[in-house]
C-alpha cells in the first residue's frame, strides 16, 4: 500500500489495527488548542458538544452532523502557528487568545483592544517603548494580524488533508476566522457563503468560555449582542430557544461523551495510518516557532536509526518513533515569547518550559495506545542522573527507548539554531553529547549509538524531482520554512530579493499552496528540514 494521504472512508485492504481511531487523534488535538487558547482543558470538546446539540436543534442530517463534529473539535487547531511573530506585536501569545473572547473582533474595540495589547508588548523599560510599538501596530500591525490569520487558517486546511478529513471539513476549519458580517478572514467571505459547520461552530467556541465564567444569561447576552456581526442570526435564534438544555451536564467528563457520539462511527486507524497521521502532526506541532522546523521528524529519523542498529524490538522501535514524532507537542502550552527569548530564562519562564513535556503526556492520554506514546514522549528531557524533567527520572527506571529519545533530541536540537545559540555543527553537537553523557547525564551507549546513527544515515532524497523544484527552489523553500524574510534568503543565497520573491512564487505553484504555512509543512513532509 503505497505512503499517502488515504481517503475519507476509503481505508483500501484490510490490514493490522492500530487500536486509534482517527476521531480519538482529533480529540488529543483539541487538548493542545485548548493549551495554545489558554483555556482549561477540554474547552474544545465541550465547544464541540455544544456545536452538536446546536446541529440537532438546527435540523442537520447525518453527513452535515458527521461534518460539524470533525470541524468543531478542530476550530482554532492552528491558533498557536507562527506564536512568535504573535507575541512580536502583543507580548504573551496564549494570554491574547484567551483574552479575545471579551472582545467582538469586528470593530474599533477590537483596535482599541490591540492597541492596548501592543503599548503593553513594548513597553520594555520605558513608556516611550509601548508608545513606539504600539505606533508600529498602528503603521502595520492590522495587515500582519491579517496575514497571521491567514496562515493560521492555512496551516489547519494542510493539517486536515493530511489527515485525510474531507474536503467540507478542510473548508469548515479553514474559515476559523470569518464573520458573518464579511469583517473576518478571508474578507470576501460573509453570510451563508460560510460554512455552515464553521458557523454554529464560532458561536459554540464563544458561548463555552462565556458560560463557563460568567453563566447561562450571559451568554445568550453575548451571543444576542453579536448576532448578525460576528455570528449567524439564525443559529443565535437557535441557541436562545431553551438555552439551559445546550450547556446541561457541563461538569462531565466531556472526552468520552464526545468520543462516544461521533455521528459516523470510522474504523479504527491502521497501523500504517496512525504512522502517517502523527507525522502530519509533528509537522504542524514544529509549526509553533519557524526554528523548531524538521525537528520532530529528526529525532523521529535518529531514534529509527539508532533502535535498528541496536537490535531493539520491532513493536518498541515503532513506539519509539511515534513518541519522538509528537515528543514536542506539549510546545504548545508555553507562551512563544517565552521559547523566543534570547537571554536566560527567568525562574518563572524556566519552569513554564518544564511543562511543556507533561503536557504532551496528557494530551495523549487516551486509548491505550496512544497512552503509550504519551508517556514515552513525556522522557524526552529525563536524564540519567536524575536531572532532568518533568519527574526527574534517573536511569533505573528510563527505558531503552527513552534513553535514545534523550539522547536523539538532545543532538538534533543543538544542531538547530535556536534565538539563544546559533546551530552547531554536527562535529560540536557531538561532542556537547559526550560531555554530558560522561557527567552522567546522558546514557552512554544510548549516546554513542545516536551519534552512530546521526553519521551514517543517507541523506533523504530532496524534494525536487518529486514535484519538480529546482535546486535553488529547494534552497529557497528550506530557509522560507525556517523563517528566514525574502530578503535575508537573498542576502544568504547572494541573489536579489526580486528573485527570491520569483522563487517563492514558483514554489507555491508547484506545491499547490499559496501560503508559508503550507509551504513549511511540504517540506517538512519531504524530510527537507529533518536532516542536521
Amino acid at each position: 500500500m503505497p505512503r499517502g494521504v488515504w481517503a475519507g472512508g476509503g481505508y483500501g485492504p484490510v490490514m493490522t489495527s492500530s487500536g486509534v481511531r482517527l476521531n480519538e487523534l482529533l480529540v488529543a488535538q483539541s487538548l493542545a488548542t485548548d493549551l495554545g487558547l489558554g483555556q482549561p482543558s477540554e474547552h474544545m470538546v465541550r465547544s464541540a458538544r455544544l456545536s452538536m446539540r446546536l446541529g440537532g436543534r438546527l435540523g442537520l442530517d447525518q453527513q452535515e452532523l458527521a461534518t460539524l463534529y470533525d470541524v468543531s473539535i478542530l476550530t482554532y487547531v492552528s491558533c498557536w502557528v507562527y506564536g512568535n511573530e504573535v507575541a512580536l506585536l502583543f507580548g504573551d501569545d496564549i494570554d491574547f487568545r484567551a483574552r479575545t473572547y471579551d472582545v467582538d473582533f469586528g470593530g474599533m474595540s477590537a483596535m482599541m483592544f490591540m492597541l492596548r495589547r501592543a503599548a503593553g508588548a513594548g513597553a520594555g523599560s520605558s513608556r516611550i517603548d509601548g508608545l513606539r510599538n504600539a505606533a508600529t501596530f498602528l503603521a502595520t500591525g492590522a495587515r500582519g494580524v491579517v496575514e497571521q490569520m491567514a496562515t493560521h487558517c492555512a496551516a489547519a486546511g494542510e493539517l486536515a488533508r493530511r489527515l485525510g478529513l474531507s474536503d467540507d471539513v478542510r473548508a469548515g476549519v479553514q474559515q476559523s476566522y470569518a464573520r458573518w458580517d464579511g469583517r473576518g478572514v478571508p474578507a470576501s467571505l460573509s453570510g451563508e457563503a460560510i460554512a455552515l459547520s464553521a458557523r454554529v461552530s464560532h458561536l459554540a467556541n464563544t458561548c463555552e468560555v462565556v458560560h463557563r465564567t460568567a453563566g447561562i444569561d450571559q451568554a445568550v447576552a453575548v451571543a444576542t449582542a453579536r448576532s448578525g456581526t460576528h455570528f449567524d442570526p439564525a443559529i443565535v435564534d437557535a441557541l436562545r430557544r431553551d438555552p439551559q438544555s445546550l450547556f446541561i451536564d457541563s461538569a462531565d467528563d466531556t472526552v468520552d461523551v464526545v468520543l462516544g457520539a461521533e455521528p459516523t462511527r470510522r474504523p479504527p486507524l491502521t497501523e500504517e495510518q496512525l504512522d502517517l497521521a502523527l507525522e502530519a502532526i509533528a509537522d504542524f506541532c514544529d509549526l509553533r516557532c519557524p526554528y523548531f522546523a524538521g525537528h520532530a521528524r529528526g529525532t523521529a529519523d535518529l531514534v529509527s536509526a539508532a533502535a535498528a542498529r541496536l537490535g531493539v524490538p520491532a513493536a518498541e522501535a515503532t513506539l519509539a518513533r511515534r513518541a519522538a514524532l509528537v515528543h514536542d507537542v506539549g510546545r504548545v502550552g508555553v507562551p512563544a515569547d517565552v521559547w523566543d527569548t534570547a537571554g536566560r530564562l527567568s525562574a518563572r519562564n524556566w519552569e513554564r518550559v518544564r511543562m511543556h513535556s507533561y503536557y504532551v503526556e496528557r494530551i495523549f492520554s487516551r486509548p491505550e495506545p496512544l497512552r503509550r506514546v504519551g508517556l514515552l514522549a513525556a522522557t524526552h528531557h529525563e536524564r540519567m542522573d536524575g536531572s532532568g524533567y518533568h519527574r526527574g527520572s534517573s536511569g533505573v527506571v528510563l527505558s531503552v527507548p527513552a534513553r535514545l529519545l534523550a539522547a536523539a533530541d538532545a543532538y538534533h536540537a543543538m544542531t538547530q539554531p535556536r534565538p539563544h545559540r546559533p546551530a552547531m555543527s554536527p562535529a560540536e553537537a557531538a561532542l556537547e553529547l559526550r560531555r554530558d553523557a560522561q557527567h552522567g547525564r546522558f546514557d552512554p551507549d544510548a549516546t554513542a549509538v545516536v551519534l552512530a546513527a546521526a553519521g551514517v544515515v543517507s541523506p533523504r532524497p530532496r524534494v525536487g524531482p518529486t514535484v519538480g523544484l529546482t535546486a535553488r527552489e529547494t534552497e529557497v523553500l528550506c530557509l522560507l520554512a525556517r523563517g528566514l524574510a525574502n530578503k535575508s534568503i537573498a542576502r544568504q543565497l547572494t541573489i536579489s530579493p526580486k528573485t527570491v520573491g520569483n522563487h517563492v512564487e514558483h514554489i507555491y505553484t508547484k506545491l499547490g499552496v499559496s501560503n508559508r504555512a503550507a509551504a513549511a509543512m511540504g517540506a517538512m513532509q519531504q524530510g527537507l528540514l529533518a536532516d542536521t
